[in-house]
């Protein structure tokens, strides 16, 4: 017996072939297939010359479509002795008189035809928006779309020429350690660039806006680089700088930007004149806890667990059931709610969502979920109270799930919501606020405006009445 080791070339792994003998017999020697070459990596500097490399090349290609953007309002100016009948005999209520009142921001030109991505908190409230280019053209902006729950706002400016502008990137690609620069306007002193590498993906409980999960980067963002691009070596948006880390209001090395793949599905909504609008699904989730992890087997805490879901909904007609934990959506992992929820708002409507789901049993699953729209289902019907009750002054309406989406609650609230309160009204001097659900009165639970209206004008003894403000019971007695 005979052995023969044949040895292919360098870079691949060597391969030992064993035969038995056989009679020789003459063959064309054996010629090894071409090896196709390694695939580059990620690697450091490696020599003096690449040490001193410039972001130059670009910061010409990507800052001339960072803007600064200039919002102004009027607000009316109150005197100290407003309310105070007394002094108001003297002083007056300073009613009538109102002064400018202006912010600073930056924004992103995300399309050529002039669609500006900002920060909705940018632009809040402003009756007159400009843009300023980095070569010193200003135009007057129109705003599109915002939202306060994203933090994003799109405007539109005017000009015979395309804009220049910024590639929107794929924001799931991006990686821990990958090099990125932060281009904005901080305190009002012009455009300014800084550097720094992505700190860590998917961060939560920042407290900036619904979406839960941010970039957080250590390039340095300061007050004024609100909306201002976080771009990637290739000069592509991967993240509008939102937020930082501060105990002084200065740059700590911990910002925060909303990826640029939520960027992408409000600026699509904005262009095709439609305003941004979450998936809804019908189901309340919680965090798995390590409890929670311990008794359904999980290695760790993750996941989204099922709380609770609303029969007819798309995640009632996919399958969910209470006690679910899922686990993944689209392949991406899904660590919390938050995460979910962010999944779920950059999937888009009218398409469909595949799930890997954990029963109660530990079996898992894959499920498939409609994303649609919230219904507005029941009417709001809204109503101005008014008359000798405690509520009058208060405008109520018939909770929906797409109410519930404009007023920043949960979908998945239910019952009659305040949604506004004259001053120095009844009701304001009841304590009700905007978001608060009157979910009783007298005992009997309350499901419809005309039936508030109606219960509240023929009491005349006096009235209990329990409300829910943020998952919270409040009674109150009035007589």
């Amino acid at each position: 017996m005979k052995h023969r080791r044949l040895i292919l070339g360098p870079g691949v792994a060597a391969l030992a072939l064993v035969a038995f003998s056989a009679p020789v017999v003459a063959q064309s020697p054996v010629v090894p297939a071409p090896i196709a070459p390694a695939a580059p990596v990620d690697r450091v500097p490696g020599s003096e010359a690449e040490v001193k490399l410039s972001f130059a090349p670009l910061v010409r290609k990507s800052a001339p479509a960072v803007v600064n953007v200039y919002a102004a309002r009027q607000v009316p100016v109150r005197t100290p002795f407003a309310g105070d009948p007394f002094f108001e005999q003297f002083f007056g209520r300073g009613e009538g008189r109102t002064r400018r009142e202006s912010s600073l921001g930056s924004g992103v030109i995300v399309d050529p035809a002039g669609l500006v991505v900002t920060n909705h908190h940018v632009i809040a409230d402003a009756e007159e928006v400009r843009v300023a280019l980095a070569d010193g053209r200003e135009y007057d902006a129109r705003i599109l779309s915002k939202d306060e729950q994203a933090d994003l706002a799109v405007l539109k400016i005017e000009d015979d020429e395309p804009f220049p502008s910024i590639a929107i990137a794929d924001s799931d690609t991006t990686q821990i350690g990958d090099l990125v620069l932060a281009i904005g306007n901080p305190f009002g002193i012009g455009q300014t660039v800084t550097n720094g590498i992505v700190s860590a993906l998917a961060r939560t409980h920042v407290g900036v806006n619904d979406v839960g999960y941010f970039i957080q980067t250590d390039a340095a963002i300061n007050p004024g680089n609100s909306g201002g691009a976080l771009i990637d070596m290739r000069g592509e948006l991967v993240g509008v700088n939102t937020a930082i880390f501060s105990r002084t209001g200065g740059s700590n090395g911990i910002g925060f930007a909303i990826p640029s793949n939520m960027v992408r599905a409000f600026t699509d909504a904005a262009r095709e004149g439609r305003p941004f609008e979450r998936p809804y699904i019908g189901a309340g989730f919680v965090a798995v806890t390590s409890d929670m992890a311990e008794a359904l087997g999980l290695d760790r805490p993750m996941g989204a667990l099922v709380q609770m879901v609303r029969r007819g909904t798309p995640a009632d007609d996919a399958g969910l059931r209470e006690g679910d934990v899922v686990l993944s959506m689209n392949g991406f992992p899904v660590d919390n709610p938050d995460t979910l929820g962010y999944r779920l708002a950059t999937a888009g409507l009218g398409r469909e969502a595949e799930m890997e789901v954990m029963a109660g049993d530990g079996k898992r699953e894959r499920v498939r979920l409609a994303l649609k729209a919230a219904p507005e289902t029941p009417a709001r019907d809204l109503r101005t109270l008014d008359g000798r009750t405690p509520f009058a002054g208060a405008t109520i309406a018939n909770l929906s799930p797409r109410l519930a989406g404009e007023l920043e609650m949960p979908q998945t609230a239910d019952g009659v919501v305040v949604t506004d309160v004259e001053r120095n009204s009844p009701a304001a001097r009841l304590g009700l606020r905007p978001k608060d659900i009157i979910a009783s009165l007298n005992g009997r639970d309350v499901v419809s405006t005309e039936e508030l209206e109606e219960d509240a004008a023929g009491e005349r003894g006096g009235w209990r009445i329990e409300v829910d403000r943020n998952g919270q019971r409040l009674v109150q007695t009035v007589r």
